[in-house]
């Protein structure tokens, strides 16, 4: 077993990646600020209360835990903020990344997982991606993320750090055993945002345009369990662990739902209509969006097992419903 940092670790998708370690048994320390996660959604190792940014911090944990192993979560995720206020997040996701890296390779950290996003992808033409499709994105999170990308495939050409880097679709649901769960406070993931609607914590739903050119005029996404994701984090960890090169992998089942059909599965399991308001397009937002996910299956040998909408609805509303915090 080994001896892992894992910055974000606090946070929705950092702490059931954690938890699943946790339970292999592995020496976990997390590194959060707590800005946007939960001291109660660390059930394994050792939480310290810091910054990813902060490089003498980071220097002391990964030299004094013997840290072989870091899983970087830590990021900023809202798509509009990072219109509004784009230094923020190339300091906050890009600058502190590679200040991160810096430190791992000074301290002789050999593997390196990475949390990147569909978003590097901007919008393609065929609405799906693989992992060799142009990288354009049209904002500054999705480029934010693509250049700690580029950081990191350079840095580790220069040294001994080896990487996996994980391509995030639409990340929804929540722990099958009703743990931890997605609290993010004004979320905007559509499943959080639905359910939330469906339990009377948001007053409506709104659909952001129905006129694209697919079934039924709403926009198609690859939606992925939390469950499944983090385990895809397992098995690039241990990938890395035997000896894996460096790659770069999209995490997603390779097909779409539109929002329309994630409405239908929240209200038939909900069992009431939602309060739903039509609005016009966002700006930049593709019409499909699914991952070409067959690299993934092949390098890491992963195997989904929530790979149906019916489960990934079911374990968010349990969420919504009995959330511990």
């Amino acid at each position: 077993m080994s001896n892992i940092l894992i910055t974000g670790g606090a946070g929705y998708i950092g702490s059931h990646t954690a938890k699943k370690l946790g339970q292999a048994g592995h020496h976990l320390t997390t590194l959060d600020n707590l800005s946007k996660g939960f001291r109660q959604a660390v059930l394994f190792g050792d939480l310290i209360e810091g910054d990813v940014g902060d490089m003498e911090l980071v220097d002391d944990i990964l030299k004094t835990r013997q840290i072989a192993s870091v899983l970087h979560f830590a990021a900023l995720t809202v798509v509009p903020e990072s219109v509004e206020n784009p230094l923020l997040y190339y300091w906050n996701n890009t600058s502190k990344t590679r200040n991160l890296i810096e430190c791992c390779i000074r301290n002789r950290v050999r593997n390196f997982v990475f949390s990147s996003t569909a978003a590097v992808y901007g919008i393609p033409e065929s609405g799906a991606c693989s992992e060799t499709s142009p990288l354009a994105p049209i904002n500054p999170y999705g480029t934010s993320k693509m250049m700690s990308e580029i950081i990191l495939r350079d840095a580790a050409a220069a040294s001994e750090l080896r990487f996996v880097v994980l391509r995030y679709f639409n990340v929804a649901g929540s722990d099958p055993d009703g743990d931890i769960g997605q609290s993010t406070p004004n979320a905007t993931l559509l499943i959080k945002v639905a359910c939330e609607a469906a339990l009377g914590k948001r007053e409506k739903l709104y659909v952001f345009g129905t006129d694209y050119a697919t079934a039924d005029g709403t926009g198609v996404r690859d939606y992925i369990h939390i469950d499944d994701l983090a385990q895809a984090h397992v098995q690039a960890l241990q990938y890395l662990q035997e000896g894996g090169r460096s790659t770069t992998l999209n995490c997603g089942y390779g097909r779409g739902l539109s929002v329309r059909e994630i409405i239908n599965e929240v209200e038939d399991q909900h069992g009431a209509a939602l309060p739903v308001e039509v609005a016009p397009r966002r700006a930049g937002d593709p019409p499909s969006l699914i991952a070409c996910a067959d690299a993934i299956k092949e390098t890491l040998k992963w195997q989904p097992k929530y790979d149906n909408i019916t489960d990934i609805v079911r374990t968010s509303l349990a969420w919504e419903r009995d959330r511990k915090w």
